[in-house]
């Protein structure tokens, strides 16, 4: 293709990287003072890039490293809206604290950029550039905070703890291409099919799936998750938890489905072990949590797990169950954040779970928004979770994964628990001070917008679902 084609096909993300640097030169020149500018700029930057994504041109890029087609385009929709709305909230929190840094906006662009071009990988080498463009801005977001311990020590083991996955990944990375002598997604394919799997590339993939699990904090290699989503800011938690699962689980699905089709009774293997841990993981050790956000954590871990079941289908049926999954987790989860940072007392955070007792009776609006969005991360019918964990699990018995589906149900149902108590300790305890009464007008629409989804999904799934099939195909045709 001409640089002109390659430069339409890449046009949103040359969108953000330029967007970036003048928010970054604008911020610089004008100072602090600047934050709310940038930030509303960031975001209107960030619908730019949503609108070239979905009119924009599909295909291969320089030499087919990068591809634009439907899977691409529905992941970047996911994590556009998540960094957008993320943003509006860090605007309100920083607003509300009396802090401006008008980096945030910027580095949750710039971890944007590389998170779109993650999921348009077609080759080992541009993956791993988009990881670490996308890891390099997330290490920074994460101790963004540097005046408050736990924000800087979340920062450190992230950025520790990372830099042990990336140097997994390449060694992963360097086997593969050892084994079958190209970088390239589909020339993998090839020299699979016609060659076989060997010792080697087996032990390759191992490393590759370490590598990826720990971005989308699989267990083992989940340790670094409740530090960070306690030490980090409610924003920064709620980008973590959305855009960059997102990005993270679609790149899982393309590094895998798309290189290895033949060897999927290899990797299948490790990826149903690595699931059924993050599953029990997520719905045991949660209930112990007196933190809220730590509690969201193990959340997310058990989530991730119910998500890679789908990938263990390898099939078009399990990519379309795991993008409605990741749909419906992202406007779940953006809600549950834009409730946590309403959780204030005389202008001051608080996270304990003890928190919310009686809430339902000082604040009863926030109380039922907050239970409709816990129960449907539950799975309960007829909110929107539950389709979520449906289809995931439809995929996974249809390919012949009846025990790890059977175990999801069994983890979902533990994981029910500690929901359960969360909704009575808002409902039926002793009542704590109320919270402060102002909430923002963009965590108002966010708390909304979620409540909606959540209650109304059922009657509304059928362009989701549609949207995710086409995706599915466009991976797997």
């Amino acid at each position: 293709m001409s640089l002109q084609a390659d430069i339409l096909v890449l046009l949103p993300e040359l969108t953000l990287a330029i967007g970036a640097m003048v928010l970054l030169l604008t911020g610089a020149i004008m100072g602090e003072k600047s934050a709310p500018v940038i930030s509303w700029a960031a975001i209107a930057l960030l619908a730019v890039a949503g609108a070239l994504v979905v009119t924009g041109q599909t295909g291969g890029a320089f030499n087919g490293a990068f591809v634009a087609d439907g899977f691409s385009r529905f992941a970047k929709v996911l994590i556009l809206i998540g960094a957008a709305l993320s943003i509006l909230l860090a605007e309100e929190f920083f607003s509300t604290i009396k802090l401006s840094r008008f980096e945030l906006p910027v580095l949750m662009v710039i971890a944007t950029l590389g998170m779109m071009l993650m999921v348009s990988a077609s080759s080992f080498l541009s993956l791993y550039m988009g990881l670490e463009l996308q890891s390099l801005a997330l290490y920074v977001l994460a101790s963004f905070n540097r005046d408050h311990l736990r924000s800087t020590e979340a920062g450190l083991k992230y950025f520790v703890l990372g830099a042990l996955s990336s140097g997994m990944l390449l060694y992963g990375i360097s086997l593969i291409y050892g084994f079958t002598g190209s970088v390239e997604f589909g020339q993998v394919a090839t020299a699979i099919f016609d060659n076989g799997v060997s010792l080697g590339i087996i032990f390759g993939m191992v490393f590759l799936v370490a590598g990826l699990a720990f971005k989308v904090s699989a267990v083992p290699f989940h340790m670094w998750t409740p530090d960070v989503y306690e030490g980090a800011p409610t924003p920064v938690t709620a980008y973590f938890a959305t855009a960059a699962k997102v990005a993270a689980l679609c790149l899982f699905l393309r590094a895998i489905l798309v290189p290895f089709p033949d060897a999927i009774n290899q990797w299948r293997q490790i990826i149903i072990f690595i699931s059924i841990l993050s599953m029990a993981l997520g719905a045991v050790a949660a209930l112990g949590q007196k933190n809220i956000k730590r509690l969201m954590a193990y959340s997310s871990i058990g989530h991730m797990g119910y998500a890679l079941l789908g990938l263990a289908a390898g099939t078009a049926l399990g990519v379309r169950g795991v993008l409605i999954y990741l749909a419906i987790y992202v406007f779940t989860n953006l809600g549950v954040f834009a409730a946590i940072q309403a959780m204030r007392r005389s202008g001051k955070a608080v996270e304990e779970i003890a928190d919310l007792a009686g809430l339902a009776r000082t604040s009863p609006k926030l109380a039922l928004v907050f239970s409709m969005l816990f129960l449907s991360l539950a799975g309960l019918p007829p909110l929107a979770g539950f389709f979520a964990k449906f289809y995931v699990f439809l995929a996974a018995i249809q390919a012949g994964l009846l025990w790890p589906a059977i175990l999801g149900v069994m983890a979902s149902a533990i994981g029910l628990v500690y929901y359960l108590r969360l909704v009575k300790i808002m409902y039926f305890d002793e009542p704590a001070p109320a919270f402060d009464g102002e909430i923002g007008i963009g965590s108002r629409a966010i708390l909304v917008i979620s409540g909606v989804f959540a209650l109304l999904f059922i009657f509304a799934a059928s362009p989701i679902i549609t949207a995710a099939d086409t995706a599915a195909k466009a991976l797997l045709p």
